[in-house]
């Protein structure tokens, strides 16, 4: 599907006040939410859409300064106020039971609904959980310099004036070598990063970095607290949370052994090798049906 297409088939909803882009495959009260990271946007999915909405009721979102969706100057961008937003919608929608697929800034948006399901603080469940390659530790996330230089007091200067090549090259770079984007891929980010004026807010939205230190423990509580069938499927050559964190995954969260390493594959696992997601997801989720 290309980029207009799935920007002209998208519904909005009202978020007081801000509209909220996102895709629904049909309504159903169990429904595999799709989460995606910084600094894109649900289209991320667009390649694996068809073949999940098959055998998925399937909801994808654009967060708040992403993708399609309002980005306000003077919004509160926290992963609190993201998950906020994500509630209201899924209890829109009247959303009863959840499977999640999510990436990157997704995987902490995934582990606040979790700390809030600890607190009886949802109306849905969460029935099962697969995680793409997405920093979960601090102290294992490995930023890459336009990151930095985002998140540094030159940030607000750098999202309004970084060149489009730039933007282009910093974002290839967390592919593998050998699953690189096309020049027309590379084009639909960017046209994505920047629709609705989206450059002047991009040093607000890297925030969540510092918000992982902050708010590390009750993030990772959560992570070590998941007792819904649970799968981590990692591009093991990403630079930024690839191999090392696998490393760390398993320090961290010993129990949690359903883990598939992806040789030659980076930070966008759904995107530069999709028929080998949709293969290790589908068995993910057959396994969980099957008679235990």
């Amino acid at each position: 599907m290309k980029l207009k297409n799935w920007h002209q088939s998208g519904k909005h909803f009202d978020y007081k006040g801000l509209m909220v882009f996102y895709h629904l495959s049909k309504n159903s009260d169990e429904t595999l939410l799709c989460l995606h990271g910084f600094p894109t946007s649900s289209f991320d999915y667009h390649k694996i859409w068809n073949a999940l909405s098959e055998k998925f009721a399937v909801l994808a979102f654009d967060m708040i300064g992403y993708g399609f969706s309002a980005k306000p100057f003077d919004f509160d961008y926290t992963t609190f106020n993201q998950t906020d937003v994500l509630q209201a919608l899924i209890e829109n929608l009247k959303i009863k039971k959840i499977h999640i697929l999510a990436h990157d800034y997704g995987n902490t948006i995934t582990l606040e609904l979790l700390a809030r399901a600890e607190e009886k603080r949802l109306n849905f469940t969460i029935e099962t959980i697969c995680f793409l390659n997405g920093a979960l530790f601090p102290e294992t996330h490995r930023p890459i310099l336009a990151q930095k230089i985002l998140i540094s007091p030159l940030g607000f200067l750098f999202g309004r004036f970084i060149s489009d090549a730039r933007f282009k090259k910093s974002l290839a770079s967390i592919f593998g070598k050998n699953t690189q984007p096309s020049d027309e891929e590379l084009e639909g980010f960017l046209q994505v990063f920047k629709f609705n004026n989206g450059r002047r807010i991009a040093h607000k939205l890297i925030r969540y970095m510092t918000e992982r230190k902050k708010y590390r423990t009750r993030w990772v509580s959560a992570l070590q607290q998941i007792t819904q069938p649970f799968r981590f499927i990692n591009g093991l050559e990403d630079k930024v949370s690839g191999r090392h964190l696998v490393k760390k995954f398993r320090e961290v969260v010993p129990h949690q052994t359903d883990i598939i390493e992806l040789e030659n594959i980076g930070h966008f696992p759904h995107f530069e090798k999709p028929e080998i997601i949709l293969e290790k997801f589908f068995e993910f989720h057959q396994k969980d049906e099957s008679p235990h």
